[in-house]
């Protein structure tokens, strides 16, 4: 069995690669199974630890256990808000294969699924790209989305604390990214050809009113149904897609409209599989705006953790 750190990890997982792995596996059109359990903090707390199993029959089995501890970031010492372990394992015989640092894994394949939604739906001619928040995800999703979208030319960082932003742009800027921190979201957000939201918002951040022709919405947070990172009005003016219709109606982003009757789930246009298939259309137009709500799921960990396997074969 391989055994793979943080620093193994994000070597091997390079975004490029990494995106077209997982555009291949949603070509293939082959869902494994998969199962969950999401266990909170006994006995009020606001921390979450979840187990998440993925079974492609006849090749690998994926193990995903992490904890979500949200004031991990404010700590004297931040941690990652997200920490745990992935294993794979052989779906023939049960042999371990790999363990590696869930919390880089996670980082990667979050971006990455991200950054294969915005390969999908956003303009090829992208140049602004907004990150809203400044977490441990923040710099990832602004690489993997550069990684499909060469053309972006300016990245700004917004976050509720402006030095954390200004943090979170410095660490790509030492990387030869060019990004920069801001204060001014709506002006931004009217500005930017592609929004990535990172954020644990209750409450929208994003108003679709002020979006431009051509924008492509990515939100990775509002993982609960009480959760919103962008309003009412983006649902209302976007092609609205998802990575996985599998629990998609769990995350506020989707929950929230349908059940006050704005959207009914019928208007998801596609997920990753109708995407990287053909199934469905991308986008159709320049003009037109889309949404792309990144939920996650354990068939996500699995095809990571196999191209690592593969990866680190090579």
């Amino acid at each position: 069995m391989q055994i793979f750190d943080s620093e193994d990890v994000h070597r091997l997982l390079d975004y490029p690669a990494l995106v077209g792995a997982l555009r291949a596996a949603h070509a293939a059109d082959k869902m494994p199974r998969s199962d969950g359990r999401v266990m909170d903090e006994p006995p009020a707390g606001e921390n979450k630890f979840v187990s998440l199993v993925a079974w492609a029959a006849g090749d690998v089995i994926a193990v995903k256990l992490v904890g979500v501890f949200p004031s991990n970031l404010s700590l004297s010492q931040p941690e990652p808000s997200v920490q745990g372990l992935v294993a794979l394992f052989n779906g023939k015989t049960g042999a371990p294969l790999l363990a590696c640092d869930g919390a880089a894994m996670t980082f990667r394949k979050t971006a990455a699924d991200s950054a294969l939604g915005a390969a999908l739906l956003s303009r090829e001619d992208a140049e602004v790209l907004l990150v809203v928040g400044a977490g441990g995800l923040a710099p990832h999703v602004a690489m993997a989305h550069s990684s499909v979208r060469p053309s972006i030319k300016d990245i700004r960082i917004w976050n509720r604390t402006g030095e954390r932003a200004e943090e979170a742009a410095a660490a790509l800027r030492a990387k030869g990214y060019p990004a920069r921190a801001t204060t001014d979201l709506d002006t931004s957000v009217a500005e930017a050809d592609i929004i990535s939201c990172v954020t644990m918002a209750k409450k929208p951040l994003i108003r679709g009113g002020l979006l431009k022709p051509g924008a492509h919405v990515d939100l990775v947070g509002a993982y609960l149904p009480d959760m919103r990172e962008a309003d009412d009005d983006v649902v209302r003016r976007a092609r609205v897609f998802v990575d996985t219709r599998v629990g998609c109606d769990h995350s506020g982003e989707i929950a929230d409209p349908i059940a006050r009757g704005l959207i009914t789930l019928d208007a998801i246009q596609g997920d990753l599989f109708d995407l990287c298939t053909g199934r469905r259309p991308g986008r159709r137009s320049p003009e037109e705006i889309t949404m792309y709500k990144n939920v996650g799921g354990g068939h996500l960990d699995l095809f990571t953790a196999r191209h690592l396997m593969d990866a680190a074969g090579k």
